[in-house]
């Protein structure tokens, strides 16, 4: 029997790649964020709906571009393909998308043969690199050593992606210590508790990161600290888009002087823990099922605690 492929990639930029290698079987990419913004378990009309809504209120995308659900339809005729194979990276952007693909097929009862490509650490690499950041030999060779899902890993992926769209995080750590196929998983789980802010200071790690960028670097505008993050972020995969609105956030704590960015008084006391600033931050960004504003992450404890002025 000839085979017959799905490959699900995690972007445009990857399907593109990959079309260019002369990948000639079906595409389906999967446009979507869903590590910010709220989501449901069923992705059906009501989430596609709810989806739209962030998306444009948030980051001014217009509906006519979210076009997810359209190119979703080539699932319809799922029968004809003999495996599916699953592109994406080692980040918390792209499992959350990950999980939420894997849940969708469970939906939908594709019950065909799944594979997945997971980039990361690369042999004679020092940093981490994305799929798109190999060259045609490492990207094939990742293909030939790709991963097969078990159903084992589908449960996971599943229990994991409901725990998502629901109201307690904390439900996700015992996921950190799970043996399974994806190897960076525990990495992102730990990556996603510790963007609700923390506990002493209000601020995320990742917002806590950039003002010790802007600390300890020479940094000379928003856009060289954008380059910064991008660069120095670990496990969460952001792109511009949320860099710059997670910066803009912080804008009380910072002033630009001449051609520098430099910590304000307020800064200084974030990063010395002397006050809460999750209220100054207000970041009230969904992460699928609840507001960051929510709960707070408490190092002490090792876990989110309800935050107290939402508390009962």
């Amino acid at each position: 029997m000839t085979k017959r492929i799905l490959h699900i990639t995690n972007g445009d930029a990857l399907t593109d790649y990959l079309r260019e290698l002369n990948y000639t079987h079906d595409i389906l990419t999967w446009r979507e964020m869903l590590c910010e913004g709220p989501t449901i378990p069923a992705i059906n009309e009501e989430f596609f709906s709810i989806r739209r809504q962030f998306l444009t209120n948030q980051y001014n995308i217009k509906t006519d571009r979210y076009n997810l659900d359209k190119d979703l339809k080539i699932l319809e005729q799922a029968d004809q393909y003999t495996e599916i194979i699953l592109w994406f990276e080692y980040d918390l952007f792209c499992h959350i998308n990950m999980i939420g693909v894997i849940n969708l097929l469970h939906q939908k009862e594709i019950n065909k043969p799944l594979y997945l490509v997971c980039s990361g650490r690369v042999k004679g690499e020092k940093s981490l690199k994305g799929l798109g950041e190999l060259n045609p030999d490492q990207l094939d060779q990742h293909y030939k050593n790709k991963v097969q899902i078990t159903e084992k890993d589908k449960a996971l992926a599943i229990a994991l992606w409901r725990t998502y769209c629901g109201k307690d995080h904390n439900i996700l750590k015992p996921y950190i210590t799970k043996n399974s196929s994806f190897k960076y998983l525990s990495n992102c789980l730990k990556a996603h508790l510790k963007r609700f802010p923390n506990q002493k200071t209000g601020l995320s790690i990742i917002e806590e990161n950039i003002l010790k960028i802007i600390k300890d670097q020479d940094i000379k505008s928003k856009h060289h600290l954008l380059g910064y993050c991008l660069s120095h972020q670990g496990f969460y995969g952001f792109g511009d888009t949320q860099f710059k609105r997670i910066i803009d956030k912080l804008n009380p704590f910072f002033t630009i002087e001449n051609t520098s960015l430099k910590l304000n008084r307020k800064g200084h006391e974030a990063l010395l823990g002397h006050h809460n600033f999750a209220l100054e931050v207000n970041n009230d960004m969904a992460f699928g099922g609840l507001s960051r504003l929510d709960y707070q992450f408490s190092d002490a404890e090792n876990k989110l605690i309800k935050t107290v002025f939402n508390a009962n």
